[in-house]
């Protein structure tokens, strides 16, 4: 009897890995090419001005934010005093940063910062991640724990006033963050739990409640980092240690499309161009052996693809228009 449930419980396995494989070879693939060769350690934040055609996004163990002009492939870089978690632009073109001891607004013109709000953990043990703004124009940012520790960690929210409060705690690796277009869906990811979730979003005022998750994601694709979302509502999710974006259908659950990435570990991505039908990605160094950075030597860079959808414009920090 024993072996009789050992050999169902083998082609039961089977069979499940077996229709992964199907389930996997029936999706497109789509391939990207090098962009801008920067060799970040930490790239991130990507985000999409659409007033200014530029792409803004961070190295945040660099302490860099950059802003890439793809007209001129121009990148220009500005130091940051701390690392930097992710950048949107604010309605008068300044950045609006995460550092480690909190939100700043940053002045391009004069290249000085402005504390907008404090942060309420230790800077030495945390500091922020990624972050976007909803369409109200409130800045959402998640911490991460220096030392790695787990669920201790949180997702906070900036309104337009300044005030600044946590949303939800027991987060390990705060990430990627998107709305739906009719502004009733927020998506979230917390890295390590391979998940994205599905709130309910209340865009008068700000208001979050848990509604379930969305997408489950195997460990074998990586882990789900900073995320975008097209105009049909689906998920662009960098995968870490993944070589890859992966989109994901957040109503199913299903894998819609792969963008093939030359870097071990991709971290974000953005719709970008005139017609927001580009995407441009960032990826890392760190994390990477010599081997894997031998062999994938522009790991770090931007690279750029065609994905076969349209994006949504990003929106900036304050009252929207």
């Amino acid at each position: 009897m024993i072996k009789i449930i050992r050999s169902i419980t083998f082609i039961a396995i089977y069979l499940m890995i077996a229709s992964m494989s199907i389930a996997k070879a029936n999706f497109p693939v789509v391939s990207s090419e090098l962009l801008y060769n920067s060799q970040s350690q930490l790239g991130e934040g990507a985000f999409w001005n659409h007033q200014t055609n530029t792409f803004w996004w961070v190295d945040i163990l660099g302490k860099q934010l950059h802003v890439y002009d793809p007209a001129t492939k121009v990148n220009l870089s500005y130091t940051m005093p701390q690392l930097i978690g992710t950048v949107v632009p604010d309605k008068a073109g300044n950045a609006i940063v995460a550092l480690q001891d909190g939100i700043y607004r940053f002045y391009f013109h004069s290249e000085t910062l402005e504390l907008l709000a404090k942060a309420d953990h230790d800077p030495g043990k945390f500091r922020f991640n990624d972050g976007k703004c909803d369409p109200a124009g409130r800045l959402w940012v998640g911490s991460i724990s220096m030392d790695g520790s787990k669920e201790t960690s949180a997702l906070y929210m900036m309104d337009t006033n300044f005030t600044f409060k946590r949303v939800w705690e027991g987060i390990t690796i705060s990430n990627g963050i998107v709305w739906s277009a009719d502004k009733t869906k927020m998506y979230y990811i917390d890295t390590p739990t391979q998940q994205v979730k599905e709130f309910n979003y209340n865009n008068e005022t700000g208001e979050i409640t848990f509604s379930r998750i969305a997408v489950e994601i195997q460990r074998e694709l990586g882990s789900p980092d900073g995320m975008a979302i097209d105009e049909n509502d689906n998920l662009w999710i960098g995968h870490w240690g993944g070589l890859a974006v992966y989109c994901w259908d957040p109503v199913s659950g299903d894998l819609i499309t792969k963008i093939d990435v030359r870097a071990k570990n991709v971290t974000s991505c953005a719709f970008s161009g005139e017609n927001l039908d580009q995407l441009i990605i960032t990826t890392a160094r760190v994390g990477m052996s010599e081997a894997e950075r031998n062999s994938l030597p522009n790991s770090g860079g931007l690279f750029l693809a065609i994905p076969g959808e349209r994006g949504t414009k990003s929106s900036f920090f304050g009252n929207p228009e």
